[in-house]
């Protein structure tokens, strides 16, 4: 289990905004790291959409925002033009990272079990410290209190 004030486990992986991107090559910046189940579904897309309308004061407080999902390439970035994102999205086809970062579990959805991306969201300081671990998250106005955090923790 990741815990808070350990080493974010680092990777590279595939990403809308270049052809990988290394979690290594953005230390130095804070970093929001969430772990969402699909794209363009109703739940991921208000998640996504709420950290794209924080994301200018995101950037003001020098903190990039990630999403990673088990979904390719080509839908990220249909889900991105969808959405005008301005941020990056990962894929992580082969849940490595998912795995990585604990987030891969058993999950129930209308009576039924199975196992998929356990949303998740990690803030990470410049130096690659997990600040912060949100587990089970409920959307609404989760994007509104990774920003209260990251401001509490810049005090």
């Amino acid at each position: 289990m990741i815990k808070e004030k350990a080493k974010a486990p680092l990777f590279k992986l595939p990403s809308t905004g270049k052809n990988k991107l290394n979690l290594k090559d953005t230390l130095g910046n804070y970093i929001v790291i969430y772990f969402y189940p699909k794209d363009d579904t109703p739940g991921c897309t208000i998640e996504t959409n709420d950290f794209n309308k924080l994301l200018p004061k995101f950037n003001k407080l020098k903190c990039k925002v990630l999403g990673i999902s088990k979904d390719n390439i080509k839908s990220h970035h249909k889900f991105k033009k969808k959405f005008k994102i301005k941020f990056d999205l990962l894929s992580d086809g082969k849940i490595d990272v998912i795995k990585k970062y604990k987030v891969w579990g058993k999950k129930k959805f209308m009576g039924r079990e199975f196992m998929g991306i356990i949303r998740s969201t990690f803030l990470i300081d410049k130096k690659g410290i997990v600040l912060k671990i949100w587990k089970n998250v409920k959307v609404k106005n989760h994007a509104k209190e990774v920003l209260n955090t990251l401001e509490n923790f810049q005090k």
